[in-house]
């Protein structure tokens, strides 16, 4: 959950300190209220392993950049048919 609300491992120390303050509710409540106050529910509707999102990430970005590469062969392609080519146009 902490993950997907792209909290920073590194703060938890400061997050987690609810015997010194003890106002403070627990790391792993706070982490749920933050989490049901920003996506309406309990908890996540796939829990997913840090390999899991990195693999996927991973696909995304190739097809980002396989989606690149084709737009650049078509546009390049194109440039051959312009109007300084065919004669065409104002000169």
């Amino acid at each position: 959950m902490a993950r997907e609300l792209g909290m920073n491992p590194k703060k938890f120390g400061s997050l987690a300190n609810e015997k010194q303050e003890p106002w403070m509710v627990p790391l792993q409540e706070f982490i749920a209220q933050c989490y049901h106050k920003s996506f309406g529910h309990s908890e996540p509707e796939h829990v997913r392993s840090l390999e899991q999102l990195i693999e996927a990430d991973d696909l995304r970005r190739r097809r980002k950049q396989d989606r690149k590469a084709q737009n650049a062969a078509l546009q390049t392609g194109n440039r051959g048919v312009t109007d300084a080519n065919t004669g065409s146009g104002a000169s």
